[in-house]
């Protein structure tokens, strides 16, 4: 009876409009399967086995993977009980503090961050070690450093979120670094040679890198606001599609390289 059931769902015309083909059971069908499914398409079909030994990639770049979801699902949670605005951004912090799912789910969120910094740096170094950056993978080695600078800025955003002392000040530090910021920088080396036309410049304390990052000459309400959004918006949007390049070139440069 569940075989007849089975057989029939299997056959009906709502199961193939969503499954154009059954089992993978032989290497022809896993190709089909692969090359139809919206996720696994970006997956080789078949991959070296001495390629995907824990002791040659170390699974940083699969870890790394798993605890962007997780920032993610995290994240997107804790969004409905924080407010980007100055007068209520600590207070909400210390709410979830105190109450015990979400004081979890906030911890889980901010060492997840650690971890996750940790991890691709471990990825990123496994890949020089093994030489898998080089052709045919260079395109997917310069995908790499890209996520590993957005990572880097996704931490660096979420760092003001809490509205706290070490928060601000931290910001703070870090803004005067981008007025360093080579053409960009109110005190960057170049500066003097981006001008408008009749000598004025065009990089000014008002339209330089770090007015740029805070919305303002100091951090205040707007760079609060400013780095919610590149946070939870910008950068990961971001690094979701270049997450789905990666995974896609991988696919297409013959899969996860072998040990030299």
């Amino acid at each position: 009876m569940f075989q007849v059931i089975s057989t029939y769902i299997r056959e009906s015309q709502l199961w193939n409009s969503f499954f154009r083909h059954g089992p993978p059971r032989d290497r022809r069908t896993r190709v089909m399967v692969v090359m139809s499914n919206l996720f696994l398409h970006l997956h080789p079909v078949a991959v070296r086995r001495s390629g995907i030994r824990l002791s040659f990639t170390w699974c940083m770049g699969g870890l790394t993977f798993f605890l962007f979801i997780a920032e993610t699902i995290s994240g997107v949670l804790l969004m409905f009980y924080y407010r980007p605005v100055v007068e209520y951004a600590y207070s909400d912090i210390v709410q979830m503090r105190s109450a015990l799912t979400l004081g979890i789910m906030r911890e889980i969120h901010r060492w997840g961050a650690h971890a996750m910094i940790i991890s691709i740096w471990l990825h990123m170094m496994r890949v020089f070690l093994t030489g898998s950056y080089k052709p045919p993978r260079e395109f997917n080695w310069v995908v790499g450093v890209l996520l590993l600078v957005l990572t880097l800025l996704m931490s660096f955003t979420g760092y003001l979120l809490p509205w706290d002392q070490l928060a601000i000040w931290a910001i703070t530090v870090g803004s005067k670094m981008a007025e360093a910021t080579p053409f960009m920088g109110m005190n960057g080396p170049g500066r003097e040679l981006l001008q408008l036309p009749g000598g004025i410049p065009l990089v000014t304390a008002n339209s330089d890198a770090k007015f740029l990052l805070l919305a303002g000459a100091s951090v205040g309400a707007p760079a609060l606001l400013r780095f919610y959004v590149l946070h939870c918006i910008a950068i990961p949007l971001a690094v979701s599609v270049l997450i789905a390049v990666h995974f896609w070139r991988i696919r297409k440069d013959g899969g996860i390289s072998g040990p030299m």
